[in-house]
């Protein structure tokens, strides 16, 4: 069973302190309607920025207050390399990857013949 989760999709261009607002009041709003997850789409970011950074930590810190978790949907490899530079990828999870230790669901491990049991 699935979490409930509410989306909030971050813009291409850079917000200003308004918009991580917004965005942030909506994932509360959602958290306070029961949702568990705020999947934050940043698939519109195609050149992130410190700005981009800052969202993701307010939005992030936010919803932890909160009680939820964040899942980023579609981050770039820039996106991602940029919040691993300033510290901001632990705790911040993308949609459909295994937890850490974890198995992914449907894969199963390959056994050579001549494989000794474990």
């Amino acid at each position: 069973m699935r979490d409930p989760e509410v989306v909030v999709r971050a813009p291409g261009e850079p917000v200003g302190k308004d918009g991580v607002a917004r965005l942030c009041d909506a994932a509360r709003a959602g958290l306070d309607s029961g949702a568990t997850v705020v999947i934050c789409d940043v698939r519109a970011v195609r050149r992130p920025t410190l700005a981009t950074v800052e969202l993701v930590a307010r939005l992030r810190l936010t919803v932890r207050r909160g009680g939820g978790r964040v899942l980023l949907r579609g981050p770039d490899p820039a996106l991602l390399a940029l919040l691993d530079l300033v510290g901001l990828t632990v705790g911040v999870e993308m949609p459909g990857e295994a937890e850490q230790r974890e198995e992914p669901r449907g894969v199963e491990e390959a056994v050579q013949r001549g494989d000794p049991p474990l």
